[in-house]
């Protein structure tokens, strides 16, 4: 929830301070600034085309019931899987909900790199997903090293 509510807030902010949309505001030199984008695609420029938004948002609902489903299955005590799934749901639902809300697309403001050499622009929500994603990926690896330890003993 708290990921949630924090991508909420600052996609609101940067849409009340840093229009119009297209304009850096450096934060930390030139390799941290906001600037406010839409996207209508998915991350680092992923497009349906036309059809982008309902697709995104399908695709949304369909990842969060999965994510509910793998959470429900998950071993008792698993806390860190459940934190990495937590952040993953919390990134999807809140670019959902911009998807639903705006027909602009998803706010993005997070905007890192050198000169012309730059990041996909990002928010909040992105930042939950990747995160999480790379925990999951981490812990899975870490079950499957117990795994074959335990295979051995045996």
């Amino acid at each position: 929830m708290f990921v949630f509510v924090t991508d909420w807030i600052t996609k609101r902010l940067a849409v009340e301070h840093l229009s119009p949309a297209h304009v850096p505001h450096e934060v930390i030199g030139d390799f941290v600034r906001f600037t406010l984008a839409y996207n209508r695609d998915a991350a680092m420029g992923l497009s349906l085309g036309g059809y982008s938004r309902i697709g995104f948002t399908i695709t949304a609902i369909i990842v969060l019931g999965i994510l509910g489903y793998i959470y429900y299955k998950l071993r008792p005590g698993a806390k860190g899987e459940a934190a990495a799934l937590g952040l993953i749901a919390a990134g999807a639902l809140g670019n959902l909900t911009d998807r639903l809300t705006s027909p602009l697309g998803v706010v993005d403001f997070i905007d890192i790199g050198i000169g012309n050499t730059r990041f996909w622009t990002f928010n909040v929500a992105d930042s939950a997903v990747s995160v999480g994603a790379v925990l999951l990926i981490i812990l899975s690896r870490g079950d499957e090293k117990r795994e074959q330890r335990q295979m051995t003993v045996r």
